[in-house]
């Protein structure tokens, strides 16, 4: 079987190492030592000053809207994940969906300013797949009416935007650390700021606002993550580099595998350093698309319809009309992509692709 994705693991010693110090410490969980020292590495990694380790990338979300004080309405993408739009609901709040761009698949920042209203609060955008949004244009639309930026950064380690670390934008960045991520600690999530106070709120937000034993600094939930989901972040942070290299030499093997083919990629960003995160090609219709999808899968290959379908058809959001996100979400397939997927598997999925189309 040859699944869309496989967690990365470190080599079984190095892990159980630090596991090996967690039975001796009998410190499990509560902002322990390898919490500690997972968030200092992220910060030298990323070069980011400011940043929270979490349990998941969905309670990143929720914190980030918790402690901007969200209320109204929030601008979003209907082509994401679920738990982008899932967690403004959670919250309160209302999603409001903003088309997007055809090209990049990212919110389209031309029509952000016909949905802002006396409501709107903040714009929770996604870089889809790793491919940085129109941040220059969110941001300054951001500013010209005076909301709050959220970026949900899930599918983004490694990826950079104008020389730096993606996540150093917006009000607060979000990422997930789940174990279908290159970087991942088997479930976890980041939140980031630039902003100290921002991040000095969040860590009373994560866990239940204790400020001590015996006293709270208002509301807050279990956002923390363990001392053994921090040993498995340490050890795959060690290896980023090689899995972000390999991850490119597959993306651009596939580049040229399936470049006779009618199929198309997302158009990445200027001035974003991509991370290659994912693989998605959109085809020509729905309707092959589908009939790919099941040639594949009767080899034992199982691509994924990242994201379908669009997020403004959710039974529990006011349907928009996003005819272009329906429309991409329709085509789209994302190829099997992990470190120890074979040169010899990606030329067997592009002979079935190209064998499916010609028929």
């Amino acid at each position: 079987m040859i699944p869309v994705t496989k967690p990365y693991l470190p080599a079984r010693e190095k892990y159980l190492q630090y596991i090996a110090g967690i039975y001796e410490r009998q410190w499990l969980t509560n902002n322990g030592p390898l919490v500690q020292e997972f968030e200092r590495q992220l910060k030298d990694y990323l070069n980011m000053q400011h940043l929270l380790y979490l349990a998941n990338g969905t309670l990143a979300l929720q914190l980030a809207i918790k402690a901007l004080d969200l209320k109204g309405e929030i601008i979003t993408t209907p082509f994401s994940y679920v738990a982008t739009t899932s967690s403004i609901v959670w919250e309160g709040c209302t999603p409001v969906f903003v088309d997007i761009d055809p090209k990049t698949l990212n919110i389209d920042p031309q029509k952000i300013k016909a949905a802002i209203r006396e409501q709107t609060s903040a714009i929770l955008a996604t870089h889809c797949f790793g491919n940085a949004c129109d941040i220059a244009a969110i941001e300054k639309i951001a500013k010209e009416y005076g909301l709050k930026v959220i970026y949900d950064a899930a599918h983004c380690f490694g990826t950079k935007y104008k020389g730096k670390s993606i996540f150093g934008y917006g009000d607060i960045s979000t990422t997930s650390l789940h174990a279908t991520k290159l970087m991942h600690s088997v479930e976890g999530g980041v939140v980031f700021s630039q902003n100290e106070e921002l991040i000095k709120r969040m860590v009373y937000l994560r866990n239940f606002g204790h400020a001590g034993f015996e006293k709270f600094n208002g509301l807050g939930i279990n956002a923390k993550n363990s001392e053994f989901h921090a040993a498995m972040g340490l050890c795959v942070l060690e290896d980023i580099e090689l899995i972000l290299a390999k991850r490119k030499e597959q993306s651009l093997m596939y580049d040229e595998l399936l470049s006779a083919m009618p199929v198309t990629k997302p158009l990445i960003q200027e001035d974003c350093n991509f991370n290659y995160a994912y693989y998605p090609i959109l085809f020509e219709s729905e309707a092959i698309t589908l009939k790919v999808k099941a040639a594949l899968e009767a080899e034992g290959i199982f691509p994924r319809r990242y994201f379908y379908p669009s997020l403004s058809s959710l039974d529990y959001v006011k349907n928009s009309a996003t005819p272009v996100s329906d429309d991409c979400a329709s085509r789209i397939l994302c190829l099997p992509l992990y470190f120890e997927l074979k040169l010899s598997q990606q030329e067997t999925i592009s002979r079935i692709i190209e064998k499916t189309i010609v028929l």
